[in-house]
């Protein structure tokens, strides 16, 4: 399998994020031939032209509500079919209580986790699917601790696409279920997520399978991208001063650098946003690397452990295109413990009505550590992104609950009982 069919006027060409090389996008499968699964490539578009044919106002004409409304940003075919589950369109929040909780001016919260499958993963898998249909691929693999398989496994289902899965024996059981209810082949793997992402590569490029794999396949990013779109049309064209995002492998947040820098570009937006990166304290890979310095192309592995199995990466695969995410807009990387990261879940769910899992809370108590160090002021616009549903991991949020020192309260069955069990609580009168 080499390269796409199609024929994608609007796109220039894939540049490697290591040397910078260009190649045609028939040319390659998925990385960069001279540095092997380290060559990332980057999606690079010719936006003199499709700002001669798109605007804000042409765009607004559009009657899709789903991420398909971008297509033409997309490096798919103007005539691909594309899968029926409604991707993207997701709402973003005004939280002014929020806001004064973190002491903020005006804070936003892109809920994600109402995706078809609970998280921002679908935007990429949706892509996926389409670009495996180009290749004529009869099976689409990927390796994830869980959201990125669902994705994948959901929107697959929704139009007959075998997959099989490649997930750490330690994903929560609710994840697994969601695979095994789409009809998905799941291999628990015994080992770390990178482990399974070493064995899914393989395995796929001896079988000729098709890769979502992120920091791998380089369209992932050109999905997730697509929040940044609807941030900024949701904003009104306008860029938000911050934005921040939860990190693991590090596409989410490579992906909205680059849906910002393509509407810079096409002059729909006058600046990229300044860009946060939140990592649990107990997979920092790349809070470590920033705040030393490091080459994230030589730094090895790290030892991971955290309540955040979705952002849990001993080494981001899209390592580069996050630090480089970060750097371009005078961002940051913070870390959380979990501690913080279960506090945000009832935080978030009490101050927005947002339910978040350990993962997508992880940004709300980064962006309160990022004030209390003076890396966001108190007059700045803020958009935080809730990347996945509180109902992926229900034994944390009910931790995180009994931390914040909420539990249900028993009743007797019979009225005179149950009177006075809520008198007790103040719930009614005597």
């Amino acid at each position: 399998m080499t390269g796409m069919p199609s024929t994608l006027p609007h796109v220039r060409h894939l540049a490697c994020v290591v040397c910078g090389a260009h190649h045609a996008p028939d040319a390659v499968d998925y990385v960069c031939p001279d540095h092997g699964d380290d060559g990332i490539l980057d999606v690079v578009y010719d936006h003199e032209r499709l700002a001669r044919r798109l605007s804000p106002a042409t765009l607004a004409e559009d009657r899709d509500p789903s991420m398909w409304r971008y297509r033409a940003l997309l490096p798919i075919a103007a005539d691909a079919a594309t899968p029926p589950l409604r991707v993207g369109g997701t709402p973003l929040y005004a939280t002014p209580r929020l806001a004064r909780e973190a002491g903020v001016r005006d804070l936003w919260v892109k809920d994600e986790g109402v995706q078809p499958t609970g998280s921002l993963k679908d935007r990429a898998s949706a892509l996926a699917v389409v670009k495996a249909a180009e290749r004529g691929a009869q099976v689409v693999t990927t390796a994830s601790t869980g959201n990125a398989a669902a994705a994948l496994a959901g929107v697959a289902a929704s139009v007959g696409q075998p997959t099989v899965i490649f997930v750490p024996a330690t994903a929560p059981q609710a994840k697994v279920a969601q695979l095994l209810a789409y009809g998905a082949t799941v291999l628990l793997v015994d080992g770390t997520y990178d482990q399974a992402f070493e064995l899914s590569t393989r395995v796929a490029e001896r079988e000729g399978w098709y890769v979502r794999n992120t920091g791998f396949n380089p369209y992932m990013s050109e999905g997730k991208k697509t929040v940044a779109y609807e941030v900024a049309e949701q904003l009104g064209w306008r860029a938000p001063d911050v934005v921040v995002v939860p990190v693991g492998d590090g596409c989410i947040i490579g992906g909205v650098h680059k849906g910002f820098r393509d509407l810079v570009a096409l002059g729909w937006l006058d600046r990229v946003p300044r860009l946060l990166g939140i990592q649990a304290a107990g997979s920092d890979y790349l809070a470590q690397a920033w705040e030393r310095g490091e080459d994230v192309r030589s730094k090895p592995p790290i030892v991971v452990s955290t309540v955040a199995d979705s952002i849990a990466a001993g080494l981001p695969r899209d390592r580069v295109k996050a630090m480089r995410a970060v750097r371009e807009t005078g961002g940051a990387f913070v870390r959380v413990d979990d501690d913080a990261i279960l506090a945000a879940i009832p935080a978030l769910a009490r101050g927005c009505g947002v339910f978040a899992e350990p993962a997508a809370a992880a940004a709300y108590a980064g962006l309160r550590a990022a004030v209390a160090a003076d890396l966001v002021a108190p007059d700045e616009r803020v958009v935080v992104l809730s990347t996945g549903t509180g109902l992926k991991d229900v034994p944390s949020a009910m931790r995180a609950v009994a931390d914040a020192g909420s539990h249900p309260h028993h009743l007797p069955s019979d009225l005179g009982g149950a009177s006075a069990a809520l008198e007790a609580l103040g719930l009614v009168r005597p």
